[in-house]
């Protein structure tokens, strides 16, 4: 039997009295892509922390070849040969590309300043290897999600880790660029480096992964080869019960059009947008990362205000030029980024769900915090978030329960018209079922959705109707009778405008 080179042993850690994590083991070998799978919640996240030394275990061994170890800080483990790729982005938005690969580390010449010609050098032979092209002086904060992904991977690359962890690295990007890093992977799986891979994608540990580690409520279920399981025996060790449908979409009577777009523009982003979504139909927007969907909400949500079109609610014209009026005419937003748009991290999860309405709970220049309370107890319930209390701040959330609270927020609201962009990033497939049942439930309700998802099984599975998007336009349109894989990534690849779909 090939010899571990990292070996957890009983494995505790508690927060404030509850343990997260109980006497879990783990092992990885050399050249393995071991994969570690889990509802949110589960641990998977604080065992990452606990590996890279994050976090130091209240009990339980670490052995790194053999040997007991011990890390103080991240600094011990990345010295170790370990690194880290977190599900939520860390880049630091006004340092570049460059800058971001080797942040901390930067290359120095001779009276202790920055080679800067050797740092670009060095960063573009790294992206180069990568086979990714970025403008390497552009700043982070410009970046799509999926190329500051490719940043943050390419960071860890470059200190030649022999341990390299990765948490929902694919959860961004398209399907080409997860082909690329796939067989990056593969790569440096022929080369000897360990990789413990985190997805809630399934289908992805089927392709990748040597062995799975499953995890539930902080304890350790089994360890399989994945060519010896299955998606529903994963399910099973996962949620511990049957998952019937995880896109349980229910036929809603459709009623009158809600929201109306019109030959909405925004130059430079987007062109001659035109749909409409009716009282209970759920209206799935697909395309390639990039592809200009995040803009046309961002735009309907008053975000950023296209420059020439219209937008329509209940067949009338209205100026949208702030979320505050959007909100007022009945839309809510659910962004793509919950820890940069959707969420305050720092504060607790009762000031982020009653934000939207802080006006209800103010007198004069004082909130009541028990009505305050009251409603945010009441909304959270609803969508079963899982913490310590509503005072639990929202960065202590696994990802799945931050995403209920961003959901809880904009359903307190009582929209008319609800927007998802990507409402199921980065979450586990048992509370992807239970928002997509939410999603079935408000349309059957009477809510007019726009979802946009980059899963296609996920808007296929759940869209009435499909539109496509492409560079800035639209370029397919499919009733849900007639969507398939094939031809919604066609319409997503293809460079045909299609006018006047609604």
């Amino acid at each position: 039997m090939t010899k571990s080179i990292l070996k957890l042993k009983d494995i505790s850690k508690s927060f404030s009295g509850v343990e997260v994590l109980h006497r879990v083991s783990f092992d990885l070998q050399p050249g393995e892509v071991h994969a570690l799978l889990g509802e949110n919640g589960a641990g998977k996240s604080t065992l990452v922390k606990v590996i890279t030394g994050y976090h130091q275990p209240d009990h339980g061994d670490i052995y790194l070849d053999d040997a007991l170890v011990q890390f103080v800080d991240t600094r011990d483990s990345r010295q170790a040969g370990i690194a880290a790729i977190y599900q939520e982005l860390s880049l630091f938005p006004d340092l570049d590309v460059a800058e971001n690969i080797f942040v901390g580390r930067h290359p120095q010449s001779f009276g202790l300043k920055v080679d800067w010609r050797k740092l670009y050098d060095e960063a573009h032979e790294l992206l180069d290897s990568l086979g990714v092209t970025i403008d390497l002086k552009q700043k982070a904060r410009h970046l799509s999600i999926a190329q500051q992904q490719i940043v943050e991977i390419a960071r860890a690359f470059s200190i030649n880790a022999r341990i390299l962890i990765m948490d929902e690295p694919t959860s961004s990007l398209t399907l080409s660029e997860v082909a690329e890093l796939f067989a990056l992977v593969n790569n440096l799986r022929e080369n000897g480096t360990a990789i413990i891979f985190i997805s809630h994608r399934l289908e992805e540990l089927f392709e990748i992964a040597d062995r799975v580690t499953v995890l539930r409520d902080g304890n350790y279920i089994a360890t399989t080869k994945s060519k010896e399981t299955s998606r529903d025996d994963l399910l099973r060790k996962m949620v511990g019960r049957t998952i019937s449908s995880q896109y349980p979409k229910t036929e809603a009577p459709l009623g009158e059009v809600v929201l109306q777009v019109d030959q909405l523009t925004s130059e430079g982003l987007f062109t001659d947008i035109s749909f409409e979504v009716k009282s209970g139909e759920i209206l799935g927007m697909a395309g390639l990362v990039g592809a200009g969907r995040t803009n046309v909400a961002e735009s309907i949500f008053g975000i950023r205000p296209a420059t020439s079109g219209k937008i329509l609610i209940n067949g009338l014209e209205v100026s949208i030029n702030s979320p505050q009026q959007a909100i007022g005419l009945g839309l809510a937003y659910v962004p793509e980024d919950r820890q940069q748009h959707g969420l305050i991290p720092a504060m607790q999860i009762t000031p982020n769900i009653s934000l939207p309405k802080l006006d209800d709970f103010a007198k004069y220049t004082w909130i009541l915090n028990k009505k305050e309370k009251k409603f945010a107890y009441s909304a959270a319930l609803q969508m079963e978030v899982r913490a310590r209390s509503i005072w639990q701040l929202a960065k202590e959330l696994s990802g799945g329960n931050q995403q209920k609270v961003v959901l809880a927020k904009w359903l307190s609201t009582h929209p008319r018209i609800l927007i998802l962009d990507e409402p199921t990033r980065g979450i586990d497939v048992g509370t992807k079922a239970a928002v997509h049942k939410l999603m079935s439930d408000l349309a059957a309700d009477g809510l007019a959705i726009l979802m946009i998802s980059s899963e296609l099984p996920e808007v296929i599975g759940m869209s009435d109707r499909i539109i496509v998007m492409r560079e800035g336009f639209i370029t397919g349109h499919f009733m849900r009778s007639e969507a398939t894989q094939e031809n919604v990534i066609n319409a997503a690849t293809k460079d045909v405008r299609i006018e006047n779909l609604s």
